[in-house]
């Protein structure tokens, strides 16, 4: 019998308008791997976890930012993608008014922060590349 070794995580990327460009929340991650970088909020799914809730749990508590629900975007899953292991990444997606909501890293995020998107330009893991993703499939949801 195979018996394998992948963790399953729940990354959020939650959008506002900003006054001038598309803003993107972002936590600084507090520990290793890639301590002190930007990342996505997100996380290992628990056992008895469904994947959105996850994603909503994870997003609560490394930022303070509860969302009712969000839709998935996409599953990311590339070898290597996590130093600490095979991991596979679903990820969701959510849009507020982030004048509205006040953030504050928590947990294991050592600080959040609304980023204009156009601004970002290195994150932890592979979020560079799931952010690119993301932005290449909204600009052909709203094109249809």
């Amino acid at each position: 019998m195979l018996i394998q070794n992948i963790k399953v995580a729940a990354d959020a990327m939650v959008f506002a308008k900003g006054a001038e460009h598309l803003q993107l929340l972002l936590i600084k991650r507090k520990n290793d791997p890639f301590k002190g970088m930007w990342a996505l909020p997100g996380g290992f799914v628990e056992d008895d976890e469904e994947l959105e809730a996850a994603a909503i749990r994870e997003l609560e508590e490394e930022t303070g930012l509860k969302l009712p629900a969000m839709k998935q975007l996409y599953t990311f899953g590339k070898v290597g993608r996590d130093p600490r292991g095979r991991t596979i990444s679903v990820t969701y997606y959510g849009f507020v008014n982030a004048g509205e909501h006040e953030v504050k890293g928590n947990d294991d995020a050592a600080e959040a922060r609304w980023v204009n998107v156009k601004d970002i330009t290195d994150m932890a893991f592979d979020h560079i590349e799931v952010l690119e993703f993301a932005l290449q499939e909204l600009v052909d949801l709203l094109r249809d």
